[in-house]
């Protein structure tokens, strides 16, 4: 009925929220009050539009109230418009919520993706630089010559403390050019002697024992009577000349190196040459060596012709292998130094050349070399010559080297038991 209709000209505040009138009150009663739609309204969108006669209406001032576009007052329906602290703002600058009672706990943050990428960049890098130098381990190891030196046989003495190497310098002039030769003022004789014969005790503790044994030595050759342990290799070569020195002095030989003439100049160059320092001139044209005084850097023939030199000296032979003590020491020094490790246009060349000219047991490999450097390059070595008792000369042999038998038991029994050597028999250092 038109009774029932009312408009908000009839009403001075607009309808009056939806209420809807009790149970049997009188729909038009009060005709101040609005009665209800016959159903009520759906949700509309928000507008700004205001009733006719009013002005139009912005975001609504503090108490004034805000209409639809049916002209209903939704004023307390409104938007909110002060800015909510979980709703409004960014999402990086929220404060962290607090997790409901008895809700699990939330999950630990994520970490910064640029920490996660550099971390998984070195670990590719370190297993790359891992395998590159594995392999190039594996083609070092493949590289070394290889021989049975350590052939058991009846009567071998017993292992003892510490680990023993046999150092050997041959005269070898195997693969080595007519050129080669003449640079190096090796001559032309053929087979293998030995110019250097050391004994490297490595003991579980403490320092290392670097012992010069003589190529004269007078020794009993197994199989071939008293002769020069020099004999022992030019006979039976390496492998007579191993169970000749362990009969000789009791101890049982680990490891065995060697190299020949063009390898050890070789390895020299490589190094970019080895600083000594002279104490007097060295003239010997049989070595071809003319070497002024004083300290200087020695090539790959100088030093070569160094080691080898001896009819310059009173003493010769005896001379001689305390100047190769004091070079090989000197060579292991700079081969172990950081400016030749960290150089790789040394290093490369280094333990190519020296793989290759380098001859092992058939049971050494690279890593065994590295520690045999680590040894003798440390400061913390005894260097001696072992006990000598005289030098004769006997029918058929010449001028040898005779060891002090008594002397020669002392000493290398305190090695074998790894005891510090007497200073008595310490000698040549």
């Amino acid at each position: 009925p038109a009774a029932r209709r009312r408009t908000l000209a009839d009403v001075a505040d607009g309808w009056n929220g939806g209420r809807r009138p009790a149970r049997g009150e009188q729909a038009g009663a009060d005709p101040t009050r609005a009665l209800p739609r016959a159903d009520p309204p759906r949700p509309r969108a928000w507008s700004q539009v205001p009733p006719p006669g009013r002005p139009p209406l912005g975001p609504p001032p503090p108490g004034q109230r805000q209409w639809d576009r049916d002209g209903v007052d939704r004023t307390q329906y409104a938007p909110r418009q002060t800015p909510q602290p979980y709703r409004d703002q960014p999402y990086r600058d929220q404060p962290p919520v607090p997790p409901r009672r008895g809700a699990p706990a939330a999950a630990p943050a994520p970490r910064p993706r640029g920490r996660r990428r550099w971390g998984r960049r070195l670990g590719v890098l370190a297993l790359v630089l891992l395998v590159a130098l594995g392999g190039f381990t594996w083609f070092l190891d493949a590289k070394l010559n290889r021989v049975d030196a350590l052939a058991d046989y009846p009567g071998r003495p017993a292992a003892t403390a510490g680990t023993n190497w046999l150092l050997v310098g041959s005269d070898s002039r195997a693969g080595l050019t007519a050129e080669q030769k003449a640079a190096l003022s090796t001559g032309d004789a053929s087979g293998g002697r030995t110019d250097t014969i050391m004994l490297l005790h490595k003991p579980d503790s403490g320092p290392s024992t670097l012992v010069s044994i003589p190529r004269d030595s007078y020794l009993d050759i197994p199989g071939n009577g008293k002769d020069k342990v020099n004999a022992a290799f030019a006979i039976g070569g390496p492998t007579l000349l191993v169970q000749t020195v362990e009969l000789a002095t009791g101890l049982r030989i680990q490891h065995y190196a060697e190299v020949g003439f063009g390898g050890f100049a070789g390895v020299v160059d490589a190094v970019g040459g080895v600083t000594m320092c002279l104490p007097g001139a060295i003239d010997d044209p049989l070595a071809g060596i003319n070497l002024p005084a004083g300290c200087q850097q020695l090539t790959g023939a100088q030093a070569l012709g160094y080691v080898r030199t001896r009819h310059t000296f009173a003493n010769q032979d005896l001379t001689r292998i305390t100047n190769q003590r004091a070079f090989l020491a000197a060579l292991f020094s700079k081969v172990t130094s950081p400016a030749t490790l960290l150089n790789p246009f040394r290093t490369l060349p280094l333990a190519t050349r020296g793989a290759g000219s380098l001859t092992v047991d058939s049971g050494d490999h690279v890593w065994n070399l590295v520690g045999l450097g680590l040894a003798i390059s440390s400061g913390d070595v005894v260097n001696t010559t072992v006990p000598i008792g005289g030098t004769p000369t006997v029918p058929g042999a010449g001028s040898v080297v005779e060891w002090d038998t008594a002397r020669a038991q002392q000493f290398f029994g305190a090695l074998a038991a790894d005891q510090q050597l007497p200073a008595g028999l310490v000698t040549g250092g």
